[in-house]
Parts: structure tokens; C-alpha cells; sequence
């Protein structure tokens, strides 16, 4: 029996004759929150709507609780299982109260279960303060904690997430990501979440999908999808900026050496000597200093020299780019700028430990997700 509370199989979803989403298979464990990422257009939300039963693929199954959702399911019972929270907060007229407690009067329950609801996950989102204000007058993080409150109260099985922060300021958007963050820690509630946004899928996602080109590329934990991005595409997505091609020229107990044309850089792996390889590398990863690293229990640290051609401040962190006879993108704390006078043509080392170093060997293109779907069929 499968482990997942939702599981779609073969899904093709196709509008105007155009491919929209192509998924062999995808599933959601009961009590797992996956975080859904990809550029705009590549057909997340399509993948939402169609794991929440709002829209029926062309071709392909859905389970839910191992269960077949077919022509003769009622839809509406099995829909009324999840909960929607939108990039637009779809608030009705009336108070804060009255919109929380909506989905609970829906399905009849008693007034005093849907004021003990209410009054709990107003709390828990932190708007009891707002209780009869009306709704026209939130701003729209208010909104959003509204839409959220009035989701958790009902306690679905399983809680659809589609961008609910793409349309806040930085600020209300952090605070109401780390209550969303505790909130789906402690409930455990079954959740699929869709963001553009990388740092969101790594703070919510017990699992990650990557979907690009309508079809999903990677399913994994987010160690997995940002450590260990299976191709170079996912790798740019996912904030792996240096990609190198080389060779694997030499493998010393399974710590290789791979020859850039620029450089050598060691890492680990299984790959046999003589194979093409990208070599992956996150920016957080690199450290810059006025001298080169030494250790000598450490054989796998990379040691590069290098000049600083650009350094500018992105966040809480510099953003600075090394010519090392390859261009190489290190973030670099502030405190570590202003200690090693960094600038514009400051030398520099770049050094960074074999097991940063992740290893991509280029893939065949795979053949037509139809042609492939067809035949399993």
C-alpha cells in the first residue's frame, strides 16, 4: 500500500492542444509539508489544482488515501476534505469572526465549535485583536492571516498553499513565513505549498519538487534539491550560480580530480576517470581570504587564487565575483568584507572543501513524456 495521503500518476493537463504539465508521478505524505518551486509559467499551480481536485488532468489517475478518484467519486465530499489559500485573500463582506468561522457554518457545525475554532486559530495567527473589524479594512497581511485562519479552522486532511506571500512587503511577509513555519511544525497538517521563492521552500518544505518546463525535475529533501541539483538548469534555479565543465582526470578513493580548463578542483564521487562533468558550486559555499587556506587534515580544500571584479551588498551579505581564470560568485559576510579590505581588484583566495563541490554528469535528452506515458499505459 502506497505511504501517500495524495498521489497522481501519468498526469498530462494540456490547454489548446499545448502541454501545460507532464508528470509521470508525484505523491504527498500524510503529515509532510512539499513545497512546490519553479520559475513563473512553469506549471505549478496547474499541478496544485490538479492534486486539489479543482481541474481534471487530460490523461492520468489520482489517488487519494490509495484510493482512485474517478468519474464515479463525489467530487465535491473529497473536495471538501482540503483547503485553499490563494495569492489574493477572497474574503466575503463582514467582520474578521465571521469570515474565519465561514468554512465551519458550511458545514453545519455547532455554534459553539465554530466560536471555540475561531477564537483558536485567531490566536494562533495572531488577529484576536481583530476579531470584529471588518473585512474591507485589512491590509493585506491581515488578509492573508484572515485567509489562513479561516483554512486552518476547518482542519483539513490536506491544506493547498498557492503563493499566499507573493503580494506582501518584505517585512509582513517574513513575519507571517515564520508563523506559517511554527504553525505547520506543530499541526503536522497534510500541506502542499507553492512558491517561486527559494528561501520560502527551504523554511517550509519538509520535501521539494522542482518543476520547470511544465514537467517536475526533482523531488527531494531540500538538502537533496539545493545541495544536489540534478542537472544544470535545476542547479541555476535553485541559487547554484557557479557551474564549471570539466573532466574527471584522476580518482583517489573515490576524492576526483576535475579538470576545468582554468583549474583543478577535487570533490567527491563515484564517476569513472576520463567522464564530463559540471561541477557545482553554491556561493554561500566559496570563502574569500587575503591567504590561502592551510590545513593538513584536510586534503580535499580547494585553494584558488584569485581578483575580486565586482562587490556589491545584496541582502545581509556581498555578493562578490572572482576571476580565478574562471568566474567564480561568492557571498561573503559584511564583517568579513570590512576585515579583509575587500574591493573592486582586491586579491584574494577562494577556498571551498571537496564535498561542496557537487558533481553533475550531463544527461541524454529524455524522450517525449508522451511517447513514454503512452506506453505505460
Amino acid at each position: 500500500m502506497s505511504d501517500y495521503i495524495l498521489h497522481g500518476r501519468d498526469l498530462q493537463v494540456r490547454y489548446e492542444g499545448r502541454l501545460a504539465l507532464a508528470v509521470p508521478e508525484i505523491g504527498i505524505r500524510r503529515g509532510e509539508t512539499l513545497a512546490v518551486i519553479g520559475p513563473n509559467g512553469a506549471g505549478k499551480s496547474t499541478l496544485l489544482r490538479i492534486l486539489g481536485l479543482l481541474e481534471q488532468p487530460a490523461v492520468g489517475q489520482i489517488m487519494l488515501d490509495s484510493r482512485l478518484v474517478g468519474k464515479g467519486s463525489d467530487l465535491l465530499a473529497l473536495r471538501r476534505r482540503f483547503a485553499s489559500v490563494f495569492q489574493a485573500p477572497f474574503l466575503i463582506e463582514g467582520t474578521v469572526e465571521r469570515n474565519v468561522g465561514l468554512g465551519l457554518r458550511l458545514r453545519r457545525m455547532a455554534p459553539s465549535e465554530v466560536r471555540e475554532r475561531t477564537r483558536r486559530w485567531m490566536e494562533q495567527l495572531g488577529i484576536e485583536d481583530l476579531a470584529s473589524r471588518q473585512a474591507s479594512s485589512l491590509s493585506g497581511g491581515e488578509a492573508q492571516r484572515v485567509s489562513l485562519a479561516r483554512a486552518f479552522a476547518i482542519e483539513p486532511d490536506i491544506l493547498l498553499l498557492d503563493e499566499p506571500f507573493a503580494a506582501l512587503d518584505p517585512l509582513t511577509r517574513e513575519n507571517l513565513l515564520r508563523d506559517l513555519q511554527r504553525i505547520l511544525h506543530e499541526s503536522r497538517v497534510t500541506s502542499v505549498f507553492v512558491t517561486h521563492d527559494r528561501t520560502e521552500a527551504q523554511r517550509l518544505g519538509d520535501r521539494v519538487a522542482v518543476v520547470m518546463d511544465s514537467r517536475v525535475q526533482q523531488v527531494g529533501t531540500p538538502e537533496e534539491v539545493f545541495g544536489r541539483p540534478v542537472s544544470e538548469p535545476v542547479a541555476r534555479f535553485v541559487g547554484a550560480d557557479n557551474l564549471l565543465a570539466g573532466r574527471v582526470t584522476a580518482d583517489r578513493e573515490g576524492l576526483l580530480t576535475v579538470n576545468t580548463g582554468s583549474f583543478c578542483v577535487q570533490a567527491f564521487g563515484q564517476i569513472p576517470v576520463g567522464s564530463s562533468v559540471v561541477v557545482c558550486l553554491r556561493p554561500e559555499d566559496l570563502v574569500l581570504g587575503s591567504a590561502p587556506e592551510t590545513d593538513s587534515r584536510d586534503s580535499g580544500l580547494n585553494r584558488l587564487p584569485g581578483r575580486v571584479t565586482s562587490l556589491f551588498l545584496t541582502g545581509s551579505q556581498y555578493r562578490a565575483e572572482v576571476d580565478c581564470g574562471h568566474p567564480l560568485v561568492a557571498l561573503v559576510a559584511k564583517h568579513s568584507v570590512q576585515a579583509l579590505h575587500l574591493a573592486a581588484l582586491s586579491e584574494v583566495f577562494v577556498s571551498f572543501k571537496a564535498s561542496a563541490a557537487h558533481l553533475i554528469v550531463p544527461q541524454e535528452p529524455e524522450p517525449d513524456v508522451r511517447v513514454a506515458l503512452s506506453r505505460r499505459r
